[in-house]
């Protein structure tokens, strides 16, 4: 590897905190960028410079087209280049489709779709430039099949898939490669309000009989940007137990 370099966005907790710490351990150069959990996103820096690993972070909204385009920067000026993006940051809510308000619905498009169109667009001027890239977006399995409960979050996570999609055909050419991971159910924050009889009856609907771990979008990922994944671009990978096939 020749001191490639990530940004990874919504880095200081759950996925992409894993993702980060993944890349970082592989030799990549890192940006943990963050939006409000600083105290995270110092210790995960702490940590992995304390180990010898290279990684700055960066406080960020990805929603906010400035700040986006300010984390994209700042990556180019402290490494020089942007290898890899990884749409990471989210945010989740569950709630009746008649209960959901206009400031739930912007929120939610403002993190979660918007935020991967901005940096998207930032990092891929210089992607262009260099003729090489990567750009991994992360969904969800609801933005596969739909989940009862989470439209707005299902919709935007559909709209990830379907940019994915299309920004594969465009910078194909342009050595760019995009791809989306599409997460099943992952033991993260997110499922904290679940008790433990709704895990057991969710885990029953999974072939596997398990969840998956952000371990497993990390080490996924670490593949879909590396050479090993050279001819796989447009595409949504699922890691999902088998819970949807």
């Amino acid at each position: 590897m020749k001191n490639l370099t990530a940004v990874v966005t919504g880095a200081s907790r759950g996925i992409g905190r894993c993702i980060a710490k993944t890349f970082a351990e592989n030799g990549y150069n890192v940006v943990i960028n963050y939006s409000k959990s600083e105290q995270n996103a110092i210790e995960l820096k702490k940590e992995l410079n304390e180990n010898g690993f290279n990684c700055e972070i960066f406080k960020a909204d990805v929603g906010n087209y400035e700040e986006a385009n300010a984390l994209i920067d700042f990556c180019i000026e402290k490494y020089g280049k942007v290898d890899v993006l990884v749409n990471n940051a989210g945010i989740s809510q569950i709630k009746l489709f008649t209960d959901i308000t206009p400031e739930d619905w912007n929120c939610m498009l403002h993190t979660n779709l918007t935020g991967v169109f901005n940096c998207t667009q930032c990092a891929i001027k210089e992607m262009v430039r260099n003729h090489s890239g990567n750009i991994i977006n992360v969904s969800s399995i609801w933005g596969q099949t739909g989940a009862s409960c989470e439209v707005h979050y299902s919709a935007v996570k559909a709209g990830v898939i379907g940019m994915t999609k299309a920004l594969a055909k465009e910078m194909g050419l342009s050595g760019i490669r995009v791809n989306c991971i599409a997460p099943g159910v992952i033991m993260t924050d997110m499922m904290k309000d679940f008790s433990n009889e709704e895990l057991d009856a969710i885990k029953e609907e999974i072939p596997l009989n398990q969840f998956g771990t952000p371990q497993d979008i990390a080490d996924l990922a670490l593949f879909i940007a590396s050479d090993k994944a050279k001819n796989i671009t447009g595409q949504v990978i699922a890691s999902n137990g088998g819970m949807v096939i």
